[in-house]
Parts: C-alpha cells; structure tokens; sequence
C-alpha cells in the first residue's frame, strides 16, 4: 500500500465515523428503548462491506477501492464495540430478551446481509 492509499483509507475511516455518528444520533433521537441505530448500521455496512467484496472478487471493483470504501469507510461505520456495551447494558437493565435479540439477531442479521452483499456484488 502506498501513502496516498494509507491516507485515502483513513480519510474513509473518517467519514465512515461521521455517517455512523449521524445516524445512530437521527435513529435515537426516535427510538430510545433499544439500540436499533447500531443495528441499522451494523446490517448496512455488512451488506455494503459484502458487496465491495463482491464486486472485487468479480473482478468489477479494484482491490484499492475496496481498501478505501470497505476497510475505511465501511470499518470507521460498522462498529462491533458499541452493540457489545448496548446488549451488556440491555442485560444490566434487566432487558434480558431485548439483550439477547441485539446479540445474537444483530449476529444473525448482519452475516445474512454480507451474504447478500456478496452475492450482489459477485452479479452485477
């Protein structure tokens, strides 16, 4: 990786942490019993993130963008953190089944979205 594609990959990193933050603050500001906004975004950015992969391997995207777009962008957007701490909160708050259907459906939810990225990707 040259410099200017390590800068650009950060710069993706970046603006994946705005939109991530916009986001979740537009989805809480209307949902506040459960953290549907890292869900959003968590499913979202599987699905792109398995697209772009897709499309590289098709041979469609180059590898470059895909290092841009999905390890910046898509790794500053995605954040497995966060719906960690919200389902240990879920649990300490006595929301037991919300805490479980973060933590395994936000699993679940995003694996299929990557695959259906992939597939996106893959043909188109």
């Amino acid at each position: 990786m040259n410099p200017i594609e390590l800068l650009l990959v950060a710069v993706g990193g970046g603006v994946g942490a705005a939109l991530r933050f916009l986001l979740d603050g537009l989805v809480k500001a209307r949902v506040t019993s459960f953290p549907l906004g890292t869900l959003v975004i968590n499913v979202t950015g599987s699905l792109v993130l398995g697209a772009l992969t897709g499309a590289a391997q098709a041979g469609t995207l180059p590898l470059s963008a895909v290092a841009v777009l999905g390890t910046g962008m898509m790794g500053g957007y995605t954040t497995f953190s966060t719906a960690s701490v919200e389902t240990v909160q879920l649990l300490r708050t006595g929301k037991t089944r919300l805490a479980v259907l973060n933590g395994l459906g936000m699993l679940v939810v995003s694996v299929g979205a990557a695959a259906l990225g992939l597939w996106l990707g893959r043909n188109t």
